[in-house]
């Protein structure tokens, strides 16, 4: 057998492993398992007045932009909720660097979604 195919299983589970926590649901692993993490987006998250706002979603996002998105990126981030037009303004901006911020803010929001919903 390939040993490629033989450690597969041994990395998934020590990836898993490092994870940490513990079992959900009394040993049951049934639950789905979301990353969580504070920082900027998580503050203006909740400081938000959006409905679905909750420490748990909130978290969730941040861990997302904690994989997807530099400080500074983050930083443009958080402007967006004190003043959404911005987004706007950033979305349509024919600056060079607002349009490369802009394909990877996309991307932070629809990893964001299928993560976080």
């Amino acid at each position: 057998m390939n040993p490629i195919k033989m450690m597969a299983p041994l990395a998934v589970t020590l990836v898993l492993g490092a994870c940490g926590g513990g079992a959900v649901g009394g040993g049951r692993f049934d639950a789905p398992v979301r990353s969580f993490a504070t920082g900027p987006i998580h503050s203006a998250c909740m400081r938000s007045d959006r409905a679905a706002r909750s420490s748990s979603l909130c978290g969730c996002v941040q861990a997302t932009a904690d994989a997807t998105l530099g400080r500074s990126e983050q930083a443009r981030v958080v402007a967006f909720f004190r003043d959404p037009h911005l987004a706007q303004v950033t979305r349509q901006s024919d600056r060079r660097g607002d349009e490369r911020f802009w394909t990877r803010y996309k991307q932070f929001v629809s990893v964001a979604e299928r993560t976080c919903a």
